[in-house]
C-alpha cells in the first residue's frame, strides 16, 4: 500500500503559481493586449492533454495544437499568468524568481512538461534558451531536498538529473498519481510497498 506525503501533489490545492513548473521547461509567456499567455512545445501529445489538466484546474484555459508532428499547448489570457509574469519576467526575460517555492504543483507540472526517465535516475527537463536560469532550479531543488546534477545536451540535457532512491522517492511524493496519459514508467513512481 502507498502512502501519500502531506506535501504531495495529490493532497495540496492547485495555485497558478504551479505553472511555474512550465517556465522552469521551456515554456514561454507572452503579453498582449488582451493579457498573459503561456506558450510550451511538448515533446509527447501525452503531455499537453495532461497539461490542459493541470491548467483547468488552475483556471487556466488551455488549446493544443500539432503542426509538423510538433505538439504545442497555448493557453487563454489569464489573471493567474500575470502573477506568473510578475515574478518570473525581467522584462522580456525569464528569470527564476528570487522567493520561487517550488510546490508539488509546480514540480508536477514540470514533470509533466519535461520529465522522463534516465538509465540512472529522473531527469528535469531545463530550457535550453535561458541557460542563466539553470543553476538557480538546480539550488532551488536542492533545497526541497531533491539534490540534482546539472547535464548539457551530449548527456541528454539540458536538464537536471535527480538520482539515489530517497530523491527519486521524494520527487515521486511531491509529485504524486501519474496523470492518466502519461504512459508506463514515464513519470516518478514512488518507492512505497
Amino acid at each position: 500500500m502507498t502512502q501519500l506525503s502531506l506535501f504531495s501533489a495529490d493532497l495540496t490545492p492547485p495555485v497558478g503559481d504551479d505553472l511555474g513548473g512550465l517556465l522552469a521547461a521551456n515554456g514561454r509567456l507572452e503579453t498582449a493586449a488582451d493579457g498573459v499567455r503561456l506558450e510550451i512545445r511538448l515533446p509527447d501529445p501525452w503531455r499537453a492533454r495532461a497539461l490542459v489538466r493541470e491548467c483547468r484546474v488552475r483556471d487556466v484555459d488551455a488549446h493544443v495544437q500539432v503542426d509538423d508532428q510538433v505538439t504545442v499547448l497555448r493557453t487563454d489570457p489569464a489573471p493567474a499568468l500575470a502573477e506568473l509574469s510578475a515574478h518570473w519576467l525581467d522584462g522580456s526575460i525569464k528569470v527564476v524568481p528570487r522567493d520561487v517555492d517550488l510546490s508539488a504543483g509546480l514540480m508536477r507540472c514540470w514533470a509533466i512538461a519535461a520529465g522522463r526517465p534516465a538509465a540512472v535516475g529522473y531527469l528535469l527537463g531545463l530550457d535550453p534558451q535561458t541557460p542563466d536560469i539553470h543553476e538557480a532550479l538546480a539550488g532551488w531543488c536542492a533545497a526541497i531536498g531533491l539534490a540534482g546534477s546539472l547535464i548539457g545536451p551530449r548527456a541528454g540535457g539540458p536538464a537536471m538529473r535527480i538520482v539515489g532512491q530517497r530523491r527519486c522517492t521524494r520527487l515521486a511524493d511531491m509529485v504524486g498519481t501519474p496523470p492518466p496519459e502519461a504512459p508506463t514508467g514515464q513519470f516518478p513512481q514512488p518507492a512505497h510497498h
